[in-house]
């Protein structure tokens, strides 16, 4: 009966995503038949609930094609202690891992910000993994982890249910999860009080896993970065789990000492990029359902294409329409959606490609003239190439009349969109460029 468990893995496998399977499926192991009815042991309550609810219709379905005929199956939750045997009830209620949100040290994890919550797309699916595989294995050879993105794209859910997880599997794992700048302040506040030895003993000695968000908030705080350095030292001598998260690649971020950089550059940096429309409409479903919101299919599509910067968004455009919807007692349609939205992005409207263009040339500058002439200088080429991105962004028009604005074809504004794009993956100048005109496009300050 075992072998005959493995094989429905097998097919179970090519039904689901992947790392569901690997999150869920994969670590339910086959226990005994029970006068034919299959006895599953998985590792915990909380993935037994999870199970149940979600993959147990599958498992049913698939065991009965493998067997040829109905089988029973029971999931109970695997003791390995002591020698006792699986049960799936217990008369002392247990604490489910994934209620376990206080870390050791720091800020408390969001009860939300786990695995199951987290919308896997083209745009993250590298950092997902990643994140998944660091949780997941006590050993391995890669232990510290980068998440590198925009705000509001989702590296912050990611650190955290890498916290949860880890909590979870074993809750004797010491977390501790903060910021960049807590970390700081926790810092000068032992030197004030003449406790350092104190501060540097918890960090080096009693932590198993470190969360530190927004790590370029350490730039120019060279005493911090000096201590940080050491501390990670400690951590990675003794294979402790590290991770990272910030808006800059390491090399990227300024006035900080080579030996921290180095340290945050040992990392495996995942990158998370902006979710395209598909991976919006499931952000969208996923929200409403966690949430309890019914809403309409159009207006979740009519969301996924108006919302386009970031996850925040998204969740803000979720919330205003059901909130509005709820306070005037009308029903969530098209209309309510509009009215919404309009109100989120209210300034993009007034963004032109004439402010664009005003904007850049005042940035770099050069001339309006300079911008659509038919100058290769890498000094124009490159301000052409961002007003023409920028336009894109924040304008609805298509690409042939931007391409006209600037006295090109569209497949050359089409190639501007795309170098621009790219640089913003390699990039660290790009990015910080392209962040200062979105702030400047959002306050409507051209």
């Amino acid at each position: 009966m075992e072998a005959v468990w493995n094989d429905v893995k097998a097919a179970i496998k090519e039904r689901i995503p992947g790392h569901s399977y690997r999150m869920w499926i994969e670590p339910i192991k086959f226990y005994q038949n029970q006068n034919g009815n299959l006895v599953l042991t998985c590792p915990n309550f909380f993935s037994r609930k999870r199970v149940q609810e979600n993959y147990g219709s599958i498992i049913n379905s698939e065991m009965s094609k493998a067997l040829g005929k109905d089988c029973g199956v029971t999931i109970v939750v695997s003791c390995d202690n002591g020698g006792r045997k699986p049960h799936a009830e217990s008369s002392v209620q247990l604490a489910l891992p994934n209620v376990q949100i206080r870390p050791h040290s720091g800020r408390l994890l969001r009860r939300e910000f786990t695995f199951e919550h987290f919308v896997v797309g083209g745009n993250n699916d590298f950092a997902y993994s990643a994140s998944l595989a660091l949780a997941s294995r006590k050993d391995t050879l890669q232990p510290s982890l980068f998440l590198l993105s925009q705000t509001g794209m989702g590296k912050s859910h990611l650190s955290q249910a890498i916290g949860h997880q880890i909590l979870s599997q074993f809750p004797n794992q010491r977390v501790f999860y903060m910021t960049a700048e807590d970390f700081s302040n926790e810092m000068v506040q032992a030197f004030r009080h003449d406790a350092i030895n104190k501060f540097k003993g918890k960090y080096r000695n009693g932590c198993d896993v470190l969360l530190l968000e927004d790590v370029h908030y350490l730039s120019g705080k060279e005493r911090t970065q000096v201590e940080l350095a050491l501390t990670l030292d400690f951590l990675l001598e003794e294979n402790k789990k590290i991770i990272f998260s910030s808006c800059y690649r390491p090399a990227e971020i300024p006035k900080l000492n080579d030996k921290l950089r180095s340290r945050l550059s040992l990392s495996l940096i995942s990158n998370i990029d902006p979710p395209n429309f598909r991976t919006r409409v499931r952000i969208l479903k996923k929200k409403a359902m966690t949430k309890g919101f019914a809403i309409p299919e159009k207006v979740i599509h009519f969301l996924a294409s108006e919302l386009t910067e970031d996850v925040r968004q998204l969740e803000s455009g979720l919330i205003g329409i059901s909130a509005k919807a709820s306070l005037l007692g009308s029903p969530i349609d098209l209309m309510l959606a509009e009215s919404v939205v309009k109100n989120i992005v209210r300034q993009r409207s007034s963004i032109t490609i004439d402010t664009i263009k005003m904007l850049v040339c005042k940035y770099y500058g050069i001339s309006n003239n300079d911008i659509v002439s038919r100058s290769r200088k890498q000094s124009v080429v490159r301000p052409r190439q961002m007003a023409m991105y920028l336009a894109r962004q924040y304008t609805d028009s298509p690409l042939q009349a931007i391409g006209r604005s600037f006295n090109r074809y569209h497949a050359t504004a089409l190639h501007a969109i795309n170098t621009i794009e790219k640089g913003l993956k390699e990039n660290g100048v790009i990015q910080k460029q392209v962040e200062f005109f979105r702030q400047k496009l959002k306050a409507g300050k051209y």
